[in-house]
C-alpha cells in the first residue's frame, strides 16, 4: 500500500514509465569520467550499501519517494539496453572496493559499451562514478552525509570503484580486481589490475612465475616492491625473475639487495651462490654458499667445486702458454655450471672475449699477425672493459706494424734499419719466435754469424719444429764451419722436409766437409740424388770398392716385398745423400746373385770402404733406415 493508502499496482519489470527515466539535462559537476544526468525533480535519492558481490563494477541503488501514488526503487545496472531507453535490473552488489571479487567483467556484443555513455543517454553510466563533493540537486534530498571520492584502482573508464567517504576516511585500500575481458580479449595485465596489498601481488607474481611467464612476474615482483621497499623476499622473488630472463648480472644485484635489507635471509644467499657460480666467481660464491659454517646445498656445492678446478687449470694453462689446455678448460668449466658464457669470466676475461684472447695469441705466434689483429679486435669489442685484453689488443697492433716495417725495410736490402724494427717488435712481444727469425736473416744478410745463430736458437727455444730458423742456423754454422752442427741441422731438416732436394744437397756437403775436417779420405764423392741400377759384375765391384758408404739392394721385378720396398730406398737416397745406392735384379743379371749369394729376396747388404758391414733379409722400413742411419754416421 501506498502512503494514501491506495493499492499499488504490479511493478512493471521493463521499467519504461516515464516517470522512471532520467532526466535528459545535463548536470556538469567536474566528474572526470562522464556527466550524470539529473533525476526528475522531487526525487529523493538514497544510497545503499549491499553487502553482496557479483561479477559487475560497482552500482548504486536509488530509492525514489511516491510520485504519483507510486512507489518503487530503481537500481544502477552495468548494462544497458538499446536505444528505446529500457532498462534492465540487474543483481545488487557492494560498490565497497574492499569486495574480495575476482571475477572478470564479460561485455557481450549486445551490450553497449562502458566508455560510450553518450550512446544511451538515457542510462546511468557504469563503472566509476567519482563526483567531487556532495550532489545537490533542486528538489533533491541527499540522504547521506559522505562524499563518493574516485578510487585507487589503476583500471580506466567502466573498470574502476567507488570509494565511500571523504579522505582520510580509513577505509581500507583497494583489493586485486581481476583483468576487465571485452569480446574475448584481456584489456590490461594482472599488474596494472591489482590493487595496494603487496602480499597479493607477490602471490600473483608467484603463479606467473610457476606458469614460467617471468617477465609478467616481474612486472608483478616490481609492483609488490613499489608498495613495500624493504621487503627482501619481493627482492630475492624478483631476481629469480630475471634469472628466467636470462638477466644474470641484474639478477646478482637484486640478490645482493636483498641481503642487505635482510643479511642473515638464507634463500638470497643461496641464490646469490648459484648466480655466482654460473659467472665463475667460486671464491665469493662460497661465502654465500657456506654463510652459516656449512653448505646449505651440497648439490651446489659439488658444482662450485668442479667449476673451481677446471678454472684453476684453465688459469695455470695459461701461465704455460698451453692455449689448447686453457681452451679445454674454458669448456669443461662451463659444461660443470659455469654455463652463462657471455658473462662468465676467467681471469677478468668475459668466456666470449677469452676466446678470440687466446686465438690472437696462436695467430701471432705462428706468423699470422693479420689474424691476430683480427682476433683481438674481436676480444675487445665483446669484453671493453677488460684492461687485459685491451693490452693485449695494443700489443697485438703495435708488433704487427713492427713487423711489417721489419719486412718493407729488408726488401729494400736496409738491413741494419730492418734489425731495428724487428727488435722494437720484440720489445713489445719478447716470446715471438717469427721476429727472432727474421732479424737472424738479417744479421746472416751483414755477415754476422754468430748473432744469427743466437737469434735462431731463441726462435727454436719456443718453436721447436720450425724449420725456417733451423735451415738459418744450419747454413750459419756451415759460414763459420761448424760442420758437425750443421750437418745434424740438416739431418732434421731432412726428417721434417724428406723430399726438398736443396737440403738434401746441403746435407751432402755438410758431410762431406765434416769427413774433410776428420782427415777422412774423400775420392769422387759426388751429390746423386738417385738410385743407380747395377747391370754387370764389373759396375757392382766398381761400387763396393767406393770411398764412403754404399747400399746395394737385392731384388726381382715380380716380388711384391720388393715392389713395397724399392719406393723406401729411392726416399733414403733422397734424404741420404752422402751415401751410394745401388740396385740390383737378380733376374736380368744371376751372376751377381750368385757371386753373393742371395736365395732370398728382397735383401740389403751395406759396404763401408769396400768391406760388407751388414745384411738384412727381408728388411722392414724402420730397421732398413736405422742401419743407413748408424752407419752413414
Amino acid at each position: 500500500m501506498s502512503p494514501s493508502g491506495k493499492p499499488v499496482p504490479p511493478r512493471d519489470s521493463s521499467l519504461t514509465s516515464e516517470i522512471n527515466k532520467p532526466d535528459f539535462r545535463e548536470l556538469d559537476l567536474g566528474s572526470p569520467v562522464s556527466p550524470l544526468r539529473s533525476q526528475p525533480r522531487g526525487l529523493t535519492t538514497t544510497t545503499t550499501t549491499s553487502s553482496s558481490s557479483s561479477s559487475s563494477s560497482g552500482s548504486v541503488t536509488r530509492q525514489h519517494a511516491p510520485v504519483n501514488g507510486r512507489s518503487g526503487s530503481v537500481r544502477g545496472s552495468s548494462q544497458s539496453g538499446s536505444s528505446s531507453g529500457n532498462l534492465r535490473t540487474s543483481q545488487a552488489r557492494s560498490d565497497s572496493v574492499t569486495s574480495n571479487s575476482q571475477q572478470p567483467l564479460v561485455s557481450s556484443s549486445t551490450q553497449s559499451s562502458a566508455t560510450s555513455p553518450a550512446t544511451a543517454a538515457n542510462v546511468l553510466p557504469t563503472g566509476n562514478i567519482c563526483p567531487s563533493g556532495k550532489i545537490q540537486l533542486t528538489g533533491m534530498t541527499q540522504s547521506r552525509s559522505r562524499s563518493d571520492v574516485l578510487g585507487s584502482g589503476t583500471g580506466t573508464y567502466g573498470h574502476g570503484s567507488i570509494m565511500r567517504g571523504g579522505g582520510g576516511s580509513g577505509v581500507s585500500p583497494a583489493k586485486p580486481v581481476a583483468p576487465v575481458t571485452v569480446g574475448g580479449s584481456i584489456r590490461s595485465s594482472p599488474a596494472a589490475m591489482l590493487g595496494s596489498d603487496a602480499e597479493e601481488v607477490k602471490r600473483v607474481g608467484n603463479e606467473m612465475y610457476r606458469k614460467g611467464l617471468f617477465g609478467e612476474a616481474l612486472k608483478l615482483y616490481d609492483r609488490a616492491i613499489a608498495l613495500s621497499p624493504a621487503n627482501a623476499a619481493y627482492r630475492s622473488n624478483r631476481a629469480a625473475a630475471l634469472t628466467g630472463l636470462g638477466r644474470v648480472g641484474e639478477a646478482v644485484k637484486e640478490c645482493e639487495e636483498a641481503l642487505r635489507l635482510d643479511p642473515n635471509y638464507g634463500r638470497a644467499h643461496q641464490r646469490l651462490a648459484s648466480l655466482l657460480i654460473r659467472l665463475g666467481q667460486v671464491d665469493n660464491a662460497r661465502k654465500h654458499l657456506c654463510v652459516l659454517g656449512k653448505p646449505s646445498d651440497p648439490m651446489e656445492l659439488q658444482k662450485l667445486e668442479a667449476v673451481e678446478k677446471h678454472i684453476s687449470k684453465c688459469a695455470d694453462a695459461r701461465k704455460l702458454g698451453d692455449w689448447k689446455a686453457a681452451l679445454m678448460g674454458v669448456d669443461a668449466a662451463i659444461v660443470a655450471g659455469a654455463d652463462f658464457s657471455p658473462q662468465t669470466r676467467f681471469s677478468g676475461i668475459a668466456c666470449e672475449a677469452y676466446t678470440y684472447f687466446v686465438k690472437a695469441q696462436i695467430e701471432m705466434a705462428l706468423g699470422r699477425f693479420e689474424n691476430a689483429v683480427m682476433a683481438a679486435e674481436k676480444a675487445s669489442k665483446l669484453d671493453p672493459r677488460s684492461n687485459e685484453v685491451a693490452m693485449l689488443h695494443n700489443t697485438v697492433t703495435l708488433v704487427a706494424r713492427s713487423r711489417v716495417r721489419g719486412n718493407d725495410l729488408y726488401k729494400s736490402e736496409r738491413y741494419t734499419e730492418a734489425s731495428s724494427a724487428y727488435a722494437e717488435g720484440l720489445r713489445l712481444d719478447p716470446c715471438n719466435a717469427i721476429l727472432y727469425c727474421n732479424r737472424a736473416a738479417c744479421w746472416f744478410k751483414l755477415g754476422m754469424w754468430e748473432r744469427s745463430i743466437e737469434d735462431c736458437n731463441h726462435a727454436l727455444r719456443f718453436q721447436p719444429r720450425y724449420t725456417k730458423p733451423l735451415l738459418r742456423r744450419a747454413a750459419s754454422n756451415s759460414k763459420v764451419e761448424r760442420w758437425a752442427a750443421a750437418v745434424s741441422d740438416y739431418e732434421a731438416l731432412r726428417k721434417e722436409l724428406p723430399h726438398d732436394k736443396e737440403v738434401a744437397e746441403s746435407l751432402f756437403h755438410a758431410q762431406v766437409a765434416l769427413k774433410k775436417s776428420r782427415g777422412e779420405e774423400v775420392l769422387n764423392m759426388e751429390f746423386g740424388g738417385e738410385v743407380e741400377e747395377v747391370y754387370s759384375r764389373e759396375q757392382f765391384k766398381a761400387a763396393m770398392n767406393l770411398p764412403g758408404v754404399s747400399v746395394i739392394h737385392f731384388s726381382t721385378a715380380s716380388d711384391h716385398q720388393c715392389k713395397q720396398l724399392s719406393p723406401f730406398v729411392d726416399s733414403l737416397c733422397t734424404r741420404y745423400p752422402s751415401i751410394h745406392f745401388l740396385k740390383v735384379d737378380i733376374d736380368k743379371c744371376p751372376s751377381i746373385g750368385n757371386a753373393e749369394n742371395v736365395r732370398v729376396v728382397p735383401t740389403v747388404k751395406i759396404y763401408k770402404n769396400g768391406t760388407r758391414v751388414k745384411e738384412i733379409v727381408c728388411p722392414s722400413k724402420e730397421v732398413l733406415e736405422y742401419s743407413v742411419r748408424h752407419y752413414s754416421s
